[in-house]
């Protein structure tokens, strides 16, 4: 029976270890279950929080290999989750009936610095990439973590430094290779599979499994960038004058607003152990990313003077400077490893001084909160204007992304997580945009909250053509 032809799935019965060993036989991958002595090991996300429990995890070396254990799945009727990292992994749930199919092994790096285009594998993480391309002085669109895979992070959007004059990453992808849920090994681009092009530009991996992409860089080497910290007693004064400092902004900058409670941890600075700190880190583009020549001092000075307002406020630390690109996963901080984490994110037309006190009462200098951090990522700009020829996520509604979260090491803290993360959305209610940011949200979503009408219809007519017997589960379904 072909995967197209394949029943609606049912309540399953696991299957019987022998069925693995013949799968494991047919590829060149490697098949674990929860027989093997790592099984704990290898069943696990990077979101630790996520207690990953599939009938079995499938590391396919190529795409021979995913096609493979894509019709494995169909003749047993099981479900098919592609993860990179699983830093998305929350959403998905109960895995039971579920292969886990882990694409770390589909890796590989092609640069092309004439056509400034580089093509990677599913399993390739945002640090190699900035990392092979600072060899070339060039640039892509990644996000603030380095450890996030290049798929996962293009497949809902992709925000990264640059956004606000350069718009989503996804919108720069310009061909996706990948197997489809009906089993066809296919290379989606602008004027071949455009259908399936245009979903998986935004529209998660709902589709099929994608095990490589390639994308456009750009000529630029150097950004103005950094953070200023100051005391979250400040925190009122501050969120104030950072958003009016927003409302005309500049679109060479980005910058994210953010409340942490600094844990006390040995990794932490000494210093900073223990800290309610409001910090306030960006970058400014300080080259033109067509390469074209530039006055780099000018526009330094351009940069200087656009933040010197927020320095005007008196940061007691201020690391602003020229940095090279390839060091920008290091400003915001974000955990270098797999951590236990519980968060949620919403996307807000607008933030009032209503709604900063609102926050700031859940969130502030004086609430009694388990959150260790929000952070508000302001947009617009070019992130508010749909690219011509983009995909399903070509533009980003509302002014600000906000992220609240923190550590859950046991369950009684993801509770507690779940709960003061949910009184915060819920509390800024009245300000949320029309729709969200597949990536920020961590928690299921309904479809509605994520695409308009005439978007979703598209993406549901190609989960249809793609995946007709619903093989592939993902974080954020489409129903």
């Amino acid at each position: 029976m072909s995967i197209a032809e394949s029943p609606v799935f049912t309540t399953l019965v696991p299957l019987h270890p022998a069925a693995y060993s013949e799968l494991a036989a047919r590829i060149d991958g490697v098949v674990s279950t929860p027989s093997d002595v790592d099984w704990n090991t290898v069943r696990l996300a990077w979101n630790l929080s996520a207690d990953q429990r599939p009938d079995a995890v499938i590391a396919p070396r190529h795409a021979e290999d995913v096609r493979t254990t894509l019709y494995f799945a169909d003749e047993h009727q099981l479900r098919v989750v592609a993860q990179g990292t699983g830093h998305l992994a929350s959403p998905l749930g109960d895995l039971a009936g579920s292969i886990l199919l882990r694409t770390s092994a589909l890796t590989g790096i092609t640069i092309d610095p004439d056509a400034l285009t580089v093509r990677v594998g599913a399993g390739v993480l945002w640090g190699d990439v900035t990392t092979a391309l600072a060899e070339h002085g060039l640039m892509a669109l990644a996000g603030s973590s380095p450890d996030v895979g290049v798929v996962g992070y293009l497949l809902g959007g992709g925000v990264s430094w640059f956004a606000r004059s350069m718009g989503l990453a996804t919108s720069h992808v310009t061909a996706i290779e990948a197997v489809s849920g009906d089993g066809r090994m296919l290379r989606a681009t602008a004027d071949e599979e455009s259908e399936l092009f245009f979903a998986l530009r935004g529209g998660g991996g709902n589709y099929g499994i994608v095990t490589a992409v390639t994308f456009r860089v750009f000529a630029v080497r150097d950004v103005y960038a950094g953070m200023m910290l100051f005391p979250m007693e400040r925190a009122d004064e501050l969120l104030s004058a950072w958003e009016s400092w927003t409302r005309e902004l500049d679109e060479s900058a980005m910058t994210c607003f953010r409340l942490m409670r600094v844990p006390d941890l040995p990794d932490v600075p000494e210093f900073l152990r223990g800290q309610k700190l409001v910090i306030i880190d960006g970058a400014v583009a300080i080259e033109q990313a067509t390469g074209m020549p530039v006055d780099e001092a000018e526009r330094t000075a351009d940069a200087v003077a656009l933040l010197a307002p927020l320095r005007a406020l008196g940061p007691f630390l201020d690391t602003f400077g020229v940095m090279p690109v390839s060091r920008l996963g290091e400003l915001h901080m974000d955990p270098p490893g797999p951590v236990p984490a519980t968060g949620d994110g919403v996307n807000l037309d607008e933030l009032p001084h209503a709604a900063i006190d609102v926050l700031l009462r859940l969130a502030g200098p004086d609430a009694e909160t388990p959150l260790m951090l929000v952070d508000i990522r302001h947009i617009g700009g070019q992130l508010a204007v749909a690219m011509p020829g983009g995909g399903a996520v070509n533009r980003l509604h509302g002014r600000f992304l906000l992220f609240a979260g923190g550590m859950s090491p046991d369950p009684e803290s993801v509770d507690a997580l779940h709960a003061a993360v949910a009184t915060v959305l819920e509390a800024l209610s009245p300000w949320r945009a029309a729709a969200d940011y597949l990536n920020f949200r961590e928690v299921r979503t309904p479809a509605d909250r994520l695409y308009p009408v005439d978007t979703l219809a598209r993406l549901r007519a190609a989960k249809r053509r793609y995946d007709p017997a619903g093989l592939i589960r993902s974080a954020h379904p489409l129903h």
